[in-house]
């Protein structure tokens, strides 16, 4: 079993690193990647064979927004390290933004202990300020909390340019993969115009695999993404997008029927062996 795509607590799940790694290990699955968004921190607290240290950067094409997931990165490569730490800035400038529109739109106020709490986390995103709503008991769950609040909230330019992040990535000797390429959980689904425009784009900037298994995409769409892989000379990569309890996917789910997927499929692995 296979998932080169997972989150842990530093940025938007809910398991650390070290739990991510032992429930790997009991759900049986023999080589995963940690993906957290715009952060190494938690990859760079695991090691092992059969680990695969990567990351999830949060990019924008020129017409569209995209996520770009690096496996196997050099995390010292100077470029590689731009790339991060502009990620970084403006996740970081996101939150701040999305501070002050909820305090000047609903008057929902943090305290310096809540924010100093929120700063900590290298990857806080939206499920953390909804975590803080609702415990503030102005939304039911979560989901209420970003739909009622934190997503009436314009971020504009908050994402690196993929260009950037696909260079930095080879840059540092990894592996620069489209994740979830036909939109993401909770995200809608992209157009075919949308998705071929999108990746004639990456592929000028030097992508080199596709996320073709995906949890949320039924068998037949994840075969006919890996032709479409085959066909442009694209490796093969798949993941869940495991967040632990804050989406309801399991790990190692790797297409909507949950059917599981032979380890030949992944063109990606030989890659990542240096094969």
């Amino acid at each position: 079993m296979i998932d080169l795509h997972t989150h842990s607590t530093a940025s938007d799940g809910t398991d650390t690193p070290g739990e991510l790694s032992r429930k790997v290990r009991e759900a049986g699955i023999e080589i995963f990647a940690l993906t957290d968004h715009d952060t190494i921190t938690g990859a760079m607290s695991l090691t092992g064979k059969n680990f695969v240290r990567g990351i999830e950067f949060s990019c924008r094409t020129e017409n569209s927004r995209c996520h770009i997931l690096g496996m196997n990165y050099d995390p010292e490569n100077a470029e590689f390290q731009e790339a991060l730490h502009e990620g970084e800035r403006l996740r970081r400038a996101k939150f701040y933004r999305r501070i002050e529109f909820l305090r000047d739109t609903f008057s929902i106020t943090f305290t310096p202990e809540e924010i100093s709490q929120l700063e900590s986390i290298p990857g806080t995103g939206k499920p953390h300020l909804a975590n803080m709503i609702v415990s503030k008991g102005l939304a039911h769950d979560k989901q209420e909390a970003i739909t009622r609040y934190i997503d009436k909230c314009r971020t504009g330019n908050s994402r690196i340019d993929a260009g950037q992040a696909i260079s930095a990535i080879i840059s540092a000797g990894g592996v620069p993969v489209w994740a979830h390429p036909l939109g993401g959980e909770g995200e809608r689904t992209l157009t075919p115009i949308e998705f071929m425009n999108t990746l004639d784009e990456l592929m000028n900037y030097g992508l080199e695999g596709l996320e073709c298994w995906y949890s949320k995409y039924e068998l037949a769409v994840c075969e006919r993404l890996a032709e479409i892989a085959r066909v442009n000379g694209l490796y093969v990569s798949g993941g869940s997008d495991y967040h632990g309890t804050n989406k309801n996917i399991p790990l190692g789910k790797l297409n909507a029927e949950n059917i599981t997927v032979d380890d030949e499929k992944f063109t990606i692995l030989k890659r990542l062996r240096g094969e």
